[in-house]
């Protein structure tokens, strides 16, 4: 995976793990409020119910009231009590029931076939023993118990809250229930809401992660043929400022074999011709045609030796950086008459590599730009060292550097900027009065310059 990849992938997954993170929260906070939000529901719905079953027992009361508290305890008496319990109804599944102390059934008008039967025994899924409970609540004053009976109009068990009360003198507990079957369809709603809130939720969230992963990929991906694109454009600059730079060296090296070795050597022939042409005749004299003539052949070799050593000098190799430059900066005052002082000062040894290759053609370019445009007279060339960096500069007292000038346009000081980063350096060039002139340095890391690494 590349690089641009990987950050691509690094940008998505926070956003991603972000969106997953406010998804578990947003549900976890959506059931837990819809649970709080049922049993508040459920809650208040009870209350409801308990205040309607207590409004039903009073009419109950009211009813037989006339009977019990008259004092009768004859058989009519209680017979008369069942029969208005039992025509006391409300909706299709409220009615009144009555059993005694012992748990036998008096009064059920939805299950006539329980009537006169001992229910004490029975109790509900649930293990509620239910007909106990309901006598010992009205023993105790009378109150409410929930829980799982028969629903008569679907025969199937149900959930019911209940209010009884206590008929002391006669030892009877009655009193009527309410089943739950809205409660719980209301709290079933409840979560069914919350259930497809959450999912509903959950989709924005998906929606919204996937469009953040989808823009943060699509920005990646305009950035990276962005990037593509300025690096090739880059590239074809490189490509070109090397085509450029390796014909400027091509005329370079043409011009000096054409201008100066080349005529060298047709200087040399001529006199060798004529030295011949005088032995042929029987002159005497061509013993000074042929010293000219040798005198010519030491010149072009020193010119070839000359051409070589600005091409890949020798000491460069042989004694090293300090001894090349100081080779340079002598042959560069002998051939244009600017003084050159140079101070090199104690250095560690330094590889023939790369860096020291760098560090002498920087110095050479800068040499010629002087030479072409400065108009200077003195030259200042000094190569130090610290613990951690070697450092070259050159300061002449030249017109400086012209913002708008031949040597900005150029290609020379790029190249010896991209020659000195390439070795992890720096190349900062000065102009201005402050100077006097222009100030180049240049610094690369000693190490970069302590490596064997050949050109």
């Amino acid at each position: 995976m590349r690089l641009r990849q990987k950050i691509i992938v690094l940008a998505v997954l926070p956003v991603v793990a972000a969106v997953l993170a406010i998804a578990a929260l947003v549900a976890l906070q959506s059931r837990e409020l819809a649970r709080l939000e049922a049993v508040l529901l459920e809650e208040s719905m009870l209350a409801a119910k308990r205040t309607e079953l207590r409004h039903y027992v009073q009419i109950a009361q009211t009813s037989i009231e006339h009977i019990y508290e008259g004092g009768r305890d004859d058989a009519l008496a209680r017979e008369e009590v069942k029969r208005i319990l039992s025509t006391m109804s409300f909706g299709d599944d409220g009615y009144f029931f009555a059993y005694d102390r012992s748990g036998t059934n008096l009064v059920h008008p939805r299950e006539p076939d329980l009537i006169g039967q001992n229910l004490w025994e029975v109790r509900d899924p649930q293990g509620v023993a239910v007909i106990q409970r309901l006598i010992g609540i009205a023993r105790d004053g009378g109150g409410f118990l929930r829980y799982i009976w028969n629903k008569p109009s679907t025969g199937q068990p149900a959930d019911k809250l209940s209010y009884v009360v206590n008929l002391e003198r006669w030892g009877w507990m009655y009193g009527t229930g309410i089943y739950l079957d809205d409660v719980a369809a209301g709290t079933q709603k409840i979560k069914e809401q919350a259930a497809a809130n959450i999912t509903a939720t959950m989709l924005g969230l998906a929606a919204v992660a996937v469009t953040a992963a989808l823009a943060v990929f699509a920005g990646g991906m305009a950035l990276n043929i962005s990037e593509q694109r300025i690096a090739d454009q880059q590239l074809k600059q490189l490509t070109q400022r090397l085509v450029s730079s390796q014909e400027e060296e091509r005329a370079r090296v043409s011009r000096e074999l054409h201008d100066g070795l080349s005529q060298l050597l047709v200087s040399t022939k001529f006199r060798f011709e004529l030295a011949q042409e005088r032995l042929q005749n029987g002159r005497g004299d061509a013993s000074a045609a042929i010293d000219d003539g040798i005198a010519g052949l030491s010149e072009a070799i020193s010119e070839i030796r000359r051409i070589s050593h600005n091409l890949r000098p020798s000491l460069l190799d042989n004694l090293g950086l300090p001894a090349a430059l100081e080779q340079l900066a002598e042959d560069f005052g002998r051939r244009t008459g600017i003084a050159v002082h140079t101070a090199i000062g104690p250095l560690p040894t330094l590889a023939a590599g790369s860096a020291t290759t760098s560090l002498y053609r920087v110095a050479q370019e800068a040499l010629t730009n002087i030479e072409r445009h400065a108009h200077a007279r003195h030259v200042e060339l000094t190569l130090d060292s610290d613990s951690k960096r070697l450092r070259l500069s050159l300061r002449d007292d030249g017109i400086g550097l012209d913002a708008s000038g031949p040597l900005r346009k150029g290609i020379g000081l790029r190249n010896m900027r991209e020659r000195v980063e390439h070795h992890g350096g720096t190349l900062e060039v000065c102009q201005g009065n402050d100077v006097g002139g222009t100030l180049l340095v240049v610094q690369v890391p000693l190490a970069a310059a302590m490596e064997e690494n050949a050109t």
